[in-house]
């Protein structure tokens, strides 16, 4: 059978603010090239940082079972000593520098739980393969080409009805080292958006509304977005495709709304006519404007991720020495879980009328 090869151009882009961060953050007496997969407690795994010269593996990946293909970065930090220390400017340029030579034993071995029982391996082993990709902008780090490891098997989704979840393990061996780390799977056949139209009014201050979903297993923070989308038309110029949008945040489960089995988000009523008034402005002569689809995007995201982001946040201080939270047994990074969602909610006839009062048409 033939392998199947991933689209690079269809590699979300790499988080680089994470990367610069640790830079930062080992500043003083590391260099560390950090190059994060982008991107949603505390457990530390000690990596001695201060040996001369010794190469530190940075692990960065996040499974999303949406996906039919899946990444992870791979790649060692480097510390030197006082007396030849090592500029991470110059280091982070230099692909050598960054990336292990060939390439390594990398796979994802698989566990199921059914029925609350332990987990225990089904026997499957993802074994990673290695890609690179040529469409990085310059930068902090070398570019055009980026080395990642990949897979493009499916991962298996829990199942509530039948009581079965599934959990991932990362091995990846080093010569004489194994670098581990292990997350649940973050989604579902249950993760789902319930809310189906949305009312929105210019001037409504007051008035709010919500955008209700059911939550998604071993998911520990989330983050809802609405997007309005529509269309312009010109004389003598092509239909160009718009949109406006917003997002409300990152929200541990304890932060939203909940009733029953559902969790929530309240939105403003007016928000979408403040967006549309940014976006638009004075510009209403010679245009035609249509109503097109309105969605809602919930993304949901695991503990390790969460804690990695919140407890490693970006400090501007540079005398910060190692990294606070990481998942990564015998190196650096995080491993964990990712799905996102969306789906098409409807404009109630009195938003669809408002609009209409603002010039718009309908298609």
């Amino acid at each position: 059978m033939r392998k199947k090869t991933p689209d690079t151009k269809k590699i979300p882009n790499f988080a680089l603010s994470y990367t610069y961060f640790y830079m930062r953050k080992l500043y003083q007496k590391t260099a560390l090239l950090l190059f994060a997969v982008g991107l949603l407690g505390s457990c530390s795994t000690k990596v001695e940082l201060y040996s001369d010269y010794k190469d530190v593996p940075i692990v960065y990946g996040l499974i999303n079972v949406m996906q039919d293909t899946n990444y992870v970065k791979i790649f060692r930090a480097f510390s030197g000593s006082n007396d030849q220390p090592i500029n991470a400017h110059e280091v982070a340029l230099i692909a050598d520098s960054s990336n292990y030579p060939g390439k390594l034993d990398a796979r994802i071995v698989e566990y199921k739980n059914t029925y609350g029982l332990q987990y225990n391996p089904t026997g499957r082993e993802i074994i990673l393969d290695t890609i690179t990709i040529h469409n990085k902008l310059e930068g902090d780090f070398y570019a055009p080409d980026q080395k990642v490891y990949y897979t493009t098997e499916r991962f298996n989704t829990n199942n509530a009805s039948q009581n079965v979840k599934y959990k991932y393990k990362l091995v990846i061996r080093k010569e004489a080292d194994t670098v581990t780390s292990e997350t649940g799977i973050v989604g579902g056949s249950d993760f789902r958006i319930i809310t189906s139209s949305v009312t929105f009014a210019p001037n409504a201050h007051n008035k709010t509304g919500r955008i209700m979903f059911k939550p998604a297993e071993n998911a520990a923070v989330y983050e809802v977005r609405i997007e309005f989308n529509y269309k312009e038309k010109r004389p003598n110029a092509d239909t160009v495709y718009k949109k406006v949008g917003w997002s409300f945040g990152t929200m541990m489960t304890n932060e939203l709304g909940s009733e029953g089995n559902l969790y929530s988000v309240t939105y403003k009523q007016d928000a979408l006519f403040n967006a549309l008034a940014s976006a638009i402005g004075n510009d209403t002569l010679y245009v035609e404007r249509f109503i097109g689809d309105t969605r809602v995007y919930v993304s949901a995201g695991g503990l390790e991720l969460y804690n990695y982001i919140q407890v490693n946040s970006p400090s501007e201080s540079l005398s910060q020495s190692i990294p606070d939270y990481t998942n990564i047994n015998g190196g650096f990074g995080v491993f964990s879980s990712r799905i996102n969602i969306d789906s098409r909610v409807s404009l109630s006839n009195y938003t669809i009328q408002q609009l209409l009062n603002w010039g718009f048409r309908q298609r």
